[in-house]
């Protein structure tokens, strides 16, 4: 069975009247690679509604890396202050220690 989408809105996209070609403003064609599939999408034209969904999931798949890469400068910055008061507590030991400062 065919399928037909149509327009909730009841406008056609493009349409030819007097000899020129009337578009919709949300009738977009985006490049690039469908999120879902890695389909490469080219001189694919759809309304900017319907591009909706595809944008989210590519929106939530950029978060999620950007997620994991400030997950992982976290992790780097915890370490690092981790030895920064190791490094800090032996030095403030080795000066009790000595009599240098007085506990």
């Amino acid at each position: 069975m065919e399928t037909k989408i149509t327009c909730p809105l009841g406008h056609t996209c493009e349409k030819a009247v007097d000899g020129h070609l009337e578009v919709c403003a949300w009738w977009v064609e985006l490049a690039g690679n469908d999120p879902q599939t890695g389909h490469p999408l080219q001189n694919v034209k759809r309304c900017a509604i319907a591009w909706m969904p595809i944008l989210q999931v590519e929106v939530a798949g950029t978060n999620r890396g950007q997620t994991a890469a400030i997950e992982s400068f976290r992790n780097e910055t915890v370490n690092g202050q981790n030895m920064t008061n190791k490094i800090l507590h032996a030095a403030a030991t080795k000066r009790i220690e000595d009599g240098t400062i007085s506990s």
